[in-house]
């Protein structure tokens, strides 16, 4: 029999390790010569460090861990979101984070994992057969939208949108009924219709639905001439990448991006400094990197002979599209302008150990999909 060790994919590993490289590149690129300089070096220390959880998330069997700790570990994710609207950090408007000493902790980014976790415990009670509403897709949908809330509360529209986005894939998966998934789209196309028409025909009474700086950026991203200043992040964002053109200015040679005409560039807009410096051929490149590690995982799930673990790896690939396809777009101008960080490639630690720990866990069902187990 294979040890443990030889099961783990090392296709995967290569990627994270090409992520690691490009991520630790492009922050070196867009903190040099500001007062962020030396971020790269916590980014490399930072990914060395959390393939240690990685891997033992990776070794330990996740049947165990979804059927001792899911509940527990959903319950502690939505305690300390909630205790983040008591204690959490206020950073430019949110109150996202947790103090740990000298350390900023986005609980909001593990959750999702948890989540994961439990939706897949409830899936697999069906055992593949077509969803209840009432006795599956109500749980479920309380499942993820109860910590949406706190989430919302705090407010980060743009990681709300990826737990729906996780909803959704494990669902979909999960054998949801036509019939729930032609009612579910009339829904949200109503729903959509209806605030759009509302923000056309009664705008005040649209704005006291939402916060303002997410109407700010509605009405930036509808129309961005309405107000240039409201608009220049995402603006900017599109000249940048526009002039990278094909093979791009060259490493550290971004105009843009070294004259500090992008926010955040480091974080939430490390794509626009690949889409500048190495052109339409360095976006390329990392989207088929991603590409690649969302095939891996697709493979994993349709071979693994536990349909627990499908669920798991489906959870994980729906969470890192959906953050990829929304960082991405909205610094296209495809999208409003969110929070949101590009996996594996911003600078952040909660949501690197968020990606690194799901995907030792994609890992785990790879590993020990041969094994027995008494779940």
């Amino acid at each position: 029999m294979k040890t443990l060790a030889s099961r783990l994919d090392v296709t995967i590993i290569v990627i994270l390790i090409c992520f690691m490289t490009i991520s630790t590149l492009s922050i070196y690129s867009a903190t040099m010569n500001t007062s962020y300089e030396g971020l790269h070096k916590n980014n490399l220390v930072m990914y060395v460090l959390l393939f240690i959880p990685l891997f033992v998330v990776a070794f330990l069997d996740y049947r165990i861990i979804v059927r001792y700790f899911s509940y527990i570990l959903y319950g502690l994710g939505v305690g300390l979101l909630v205790f983040v609207q008591m204690q959490g950090v206020n950073l430019n408007g949110s109150t996202r984070w947790l103090n740990i000493g000298s350390i900023q902790f986005q609980p909001s980014e593990l959750v999702k994992i948890f989540v994961i976790l439990l939706i897949a415990k409830i899936l697999k009670k069906r055992n593949s057969e077509p969803l209840r509403i009432i006795y599956d897709v109500v749980p479920i949908a309380i499942v993820t939208f109860l910590p949406v809330i706190f989430i919302l509360m705090q407010p980060d529209l743009g990681t709300s949108i990826v737990y729906f986005g996780i909803l959704l894939g494990m669902i979909w998966v999960g054998n949801i009924r036509w019939l729930h998934v032609a009612i579910g789209s009339a829904t949200l196309a109503i729903t959509g219709m209806s605030l759009s028409f509302l923000y056309f025909a009664n705008n005040e009474l649209f704005s006291k639905l939402i916060k303002p700086h997410q109407m700010s950026r509605i009405q930036a991203f509808i129309d961005p001439a309405s107000d240039p200043d409201k608009s220049w992040h995402v603006q900017n964002s599109i000249r940048a990448i526009g002039t990278g053109e094909f093979f791009g200015k060259g490493y550290m040679q971004g105009d843009m991006i070294q004259n500090g005409f992008i926010p955040y560039d480091y974080a939430d807009s490390i794509f626009v400094v690949i889409g500048e410096e190495f052109g339409f051929l360095g976006s390329a490149l990392l989207l088929i990197l991603y590409f690649l590690l969302i095939y891996r995982m697709v493979r994993i799930a349709y071979d693994s002979n536990d349909i627990l673990g499908s669920y798991i790896v489906i959870g994980v690939i729906s969470m890192l599209i959906i953050q990829i396809i929304e960082n991405i777009a909205m610094h296209l101008g495809l999208m409003p302008l969110t929070g949101i960080s590009l996996p594996f490639i911003s600078y952040g630690g909660s949501s690197l150990l968020t990606n690194m720990v799901a995907t030792g866990l994609v890992l785990s069902v790879k590993i020990h999909q041969s094994y027995p187990s008494s779940y």
